[in-house]
């Protein structure tokens, strides 16, 4: 399969775990198993298959702004790199979700906070973390 094809499948199936967890109030279970497992673990799958098959191939690395650059310019490792985004950020939201709701936060004040881990990752962390500590004066644990 190609990067380009794995990409094409891996994005809406990603959205489709964002869209369970928006619905989560009408089906909690059903969008933790979607959402925070089999989605998750499905594009970690695709991940791991990437790297293990395509990491001695890429140029670059850690140790530098620039060696970090030069890994994501072999297409292999720049898909591997958006999935782990994907898998990462939607684990994440699902986790938001869950301790929302044992922690009685109303569904709707959440949203916000989806919606921007959805987009930005660490800035929908932040809201959350604000979010919570303002309900219910918790930090992450």
């Amino acid at each position: 399969m190609t990067p380009d094809a794995l990409f094409q499948i891996a994005n809406p199936l990603a959205l489709l775990g964002w869209l369970a967890l928006l619905a989560s109030p009408l089906a909690p279970r059903a969008a933790h198993a979607v959402a925070g497992a089999a989605i998750p673990l499905l594009l970690s799958l695709a991940y791991a298959g990437l790297v293990l098959a395509f990491w001695w191939q890429a140029p670059g690395g850690f140790g530098s702004l620039p060696e970090v650059m030069r890994l994501f310019t072999h297409p292999q490792i720049a898909l591997a790199g958006w999935l782990h985004y994907l898998a990462f950020d939607l684990f994440l939201g699902a986790w938001e979700v869950r301790t929302a709701r044992a922690e009685g936060i109303p569904h709707w004040a959440l949203v916000p906070c989806l919606v921007l881990t959805f987009l930005f990752g660490p800035a929908g962390l932040l809201a959350f973390a604000i979010l919570r500590f303002t309900l219910v004066r918790k930090v992450l644990p």
